[in-house]
């Protein structure tokens, strides 16, 4: 599949895309507080669009492991105005939410894509996606919840695991007559997982895609990137490019960054030894 059909946009996936993270939270692990507030939100939507975003994704409640849960009317104000002035920006719009009164409302706004950690779990959360008819959705694994997922991680061979959740997430969605092509898949790296098994989810990610889906990968200033490096989640500029590289090299699609100018110059020097493997040796540029 090399497009991904949303709410506004037929996305060309034959090209890596770059999702910009718009965390619209007083408590986000890596940038917490510092775009709160719709105009300090859609400045920072424009700085991502500046700097080579193809996708906006805005959230307004922190999943980070241990995150307490927001409640429905303190999101949706926090959302709300951020998505109605990011949707006149000519981009794809992503909103991060697990609470089907917030995708419900932010699709009447215009937004394109819903992109639920819970990958619609929570009742009526299919039904509003299902029902909207043409936005694109992101399914997320996360095992367990935010407040407990690194409590008790994962045991076991996580990559099967990740894949059967996900083939059955997409077919209750399918079974409710929404169309393949609005389907992206993300294993949730370091939602309930290990280091070790979030290094098993990128080394073995072409089993993932043997499910038929486009893969979207958020390893952006990840703690298990801290883990190997022992850098502070402010430091992981380099870890957190290196790991998008890595993805894409690997398959995925589309990758959720913090940091978008420097990700779209890793893939673009990416791009160009793909482009150069095709060449005749000894050609000069």
């Amino acid at each position: 599949m090399q497009h991904w059909q949303t709410s506004r946009f037929r996305i060309d996936l034959s090209r890596p895309q770059v999702m910009g993270i718009v965390n619209v939270t007083p408590d986000s692990f890596s940038d917490g507080g510092q775009h709160a507030g719709a105009a300090a939100a859609l400045a920072h939507c424009e700085r991502l669009l500046r700097d080579g975003a193809d996708i906006l994704d805005i959230g307004g409640e922190s999943t980070r492991p241990g995150s307490p849960a927001v409640p429905l009317d303190e999101e949706l104000e926090r959302v709300v105005p951020v998505v109605r002035g990011a949707v006149a920006l000519g981009v794809p719009v992503s909103v991060d939410t697990c609470k089907p009164e917030v995708m419900q409302a932010v699709l009447d706004l215009g937004a394109d894509i819903i992109n639920d950690v819970w990958a619609l779990r929570r009742p009526g959360a299919l039904e509003v996606v299902a029902r909207h008819g043409g936005c694109g959705v992101c399914l997320m694994h996360m095992h367990r919840d935010p407040q407990t997922m690194q409590v008790s991680p994962m045991t076991g061979d996580v990559v099967p695991q990740v894949l059967s959740f996900l083939e059955q997430q997409t077919s209750a969605l399918i079974g409710l007559q929404a169309e393949t092509a609005r389907i992206v898949w993300d294993a949730g790296i370091g939602f309930g997982k290990t280091v070790a098994q979030n290094f098993a989810l990128l080394a073995r990610q072409d089993e993932l895609l043997a499910g038929g889906y486009p893969l979207l990968a958020g390893w952006s200033r990840k703690s298990s990137l801290g883990a190997v490096t022992g850098l502070e989640v402010q430091e992981r500029l380099v870890p957190s490019v290196a790991a998008a590289l890595l993805a894409v090299d690997r398959g995925a699609r589309i990758v959720r960054v913090h940091d978008v100018k420097e990700t779209v110059a890793a893939l673009q020097v990416l791009a160009a030894t793909i482009s150069g493997a095709g060449k005749t040796k000894g050609t000069r540029a």
